[in-house]
């Protein structure tokens, strides 16, 4: 089945109402490229990351269009889009598709990523190609972190070092789980991941699943143990070996002051996902805190940092 590409240009502020218009002609899967709206969406979720794509950011700059799909043989669909864009007062174009088979190419996303010495990440339909490293198997299609970010790869490479068998671990912002499950596969005799959205859970545990556990190996949980107490004071009465924060610098520094609530005397505290130009902020927090930091990892503009009490 071959497809073509079709390209609607607008404005900023006649988008909505041709989306609007599109979609009441039978036009309901369209991509929108829009700067403002792109950059509105940052400023609304603005707590959540530290950066953003600056390609993309490019590539969007000054842009407001359109995107849908047809069948090359849809001339009915055409006739009647080209109708309508010109009734708009719009210009499209469309260009076709090479044929590729949509439902399995994504996959090629998803090769194996060998992490350190021991860990090697791999989508479930490549479970049995692990050779001689750890597993951690997982469904990408999810999201929630696949492995492929440098923050996540440095703690992955720096619990090589510190986890021993029987550790126990609690990891605050745990999305898809996969830091507990390297965890788990490296020796550690239980994981707890936390994270505020409700949707990572389910995915956590399905991921664990992947890799043979369950409670009481891994526990999946959701709350924000910044705002409540009686899930902090639940989770800091356990005592863990390891505790690991892979999520951006701002909600690290939000979390240093309750973070020694769950270090014992010889817990390792690992924490990433924090820009270059940030680091020095995270460790004046951690430090406020009564932390000592005892190590910063770099790769390209991010860093991890390990730190004790």
């Amino acid at each position: 089945m071959a497809w073509l590409e079709i390209t609607i240009d607008t404005t900023a502020e006649k988008i909505d109402s041709v989306v609007t218009n599109l979609t009441a002609r039978g036009f309901s899967d369209l991509v929108i490229e829009d700067q403002e709206e792109f950059e509105t969406f940052l400023e609304e979720n603005r707590a959540y990351w530290d950066y953003v794509d600056e390609e993309l950011q490019e590539r969007l700059q000054g842009l407001s269009r359109i995107k849908l799909y047809l069948e090359d043989t849809d001339t009915a669909g055409m006739k009647r889009l080209e109708a309508e864009v010109q009734r708009l007062g719009l210009t499209m174009k469309s260009a076709p598709l090479p044929e590729t088979n949509w439902e399995e190419s994504w996959k090629d996303s998803y090769p194996p990523q060998e992490i350190g010495e021991k860990l090697i990440v791999l989508p479930y339909w490549l479970a049995d190609q692990a050779g001689d490293r750890l597993p951690v198997i997982l469904d990408p299609g999810l999201t929630f972190g696949t492995g492929a970010h440098p923050s996540t790869q440095m703690v992955m490479e720096t619990m090589e070092a510190v986890v021993n068998p029987g550790f126990h671990c609690l990891d605050l912002g745990s999305g898809s789980g996969i830091l507990s499950i390297a965890a788990l596969r490296l020796g550690a005799e239980s994981a707890v991941g936390i994270d505020i959205d409700p949707k990572a859970e389910d995915i956590a545990r399905e991921n664990a699943a992947y890799n043979g556990y369950a409670a009481p190996e891994f526990t999946a949980l959701t709350g924000n143990v910044t705002e409540d107490k009686a899930l902090m004071e639940s989770l800091a009465a356990k005592e863990y070996d390891l505790v690991l924060v892979n999520i951006v610098a701002d909600v690290i520094i939000g979390l240093a002051p309750i973070l020694p609530g769950f270090l014992g005397e010889h817990t390792t505290l690992i924490c990433s996902g924090i820009l270059d130009v940030r680091l020095e902020d995270v460790k004046a927090a951690l430090k406020n805190a009564g932390l000592t930091v005892t190590m910063v990892k770099e790769k390209e503009d991010w860093r991890c940092v390990a730190a004790k009490r």
